[in-house]
């Protein structure tokens, strides 16, 4: 068994796919605007796990994104191979971190906000 789709709530699908696909350098794997759909690859495995760029304007998504978003808290951890490389690469394309990159005893972080409602942590083991 293995992940084949995630989702994130999104407040703005469109919005959310032009960031993830074009900030963010991720492939589109199925993009229906006029459905409010968009599902985006890692470009380093366009195959490999989809991340559903779900509508956050249900009863749940909201409050839950919010709820993680006003506590600081990442919604999902995207893995790097060099996050300085990568946090530098983001910063000169506009995105906004909260964090530069960090070492812990479990690797090195940074998060940055998705301006889709959501923070989003980079981790490097």
């Amino acid at each position: 068994m293995k992940i084949a789709l995630t989702s994130i709530s999104v407040n703005n699908p469109i919005e959310a796919f032009k960031f993830y696909t074009e900030i963010l350098g991720f492939v589109e794997r199925l993009y229906i605007p006029e459905a409010n759909l968009a599902i985006v690859a890692s470009p380093e495995e366009p195959d490999g796990t989809g991340l559903l760029l779900e509508p956050s304007d249900n009863l749940i998504g909201k409050p839950y994104q919010e709820a993680l978003y006003n506590t600081g808290l990442p919604v999902i951890v995207f893995g790097v191979e060099d996050i300085q490389k990568e946090f530098e690469r983001l910063t000169k394309r506009g995105v906004v971190f909260r964090s530069e990159p960090t070492k812990t005893e479990w690797g090195t972080q940074a998060i940055f906000d998705d301006t889709c409602g959501n923070l989003i942590q980079l981790h490097q083991v």
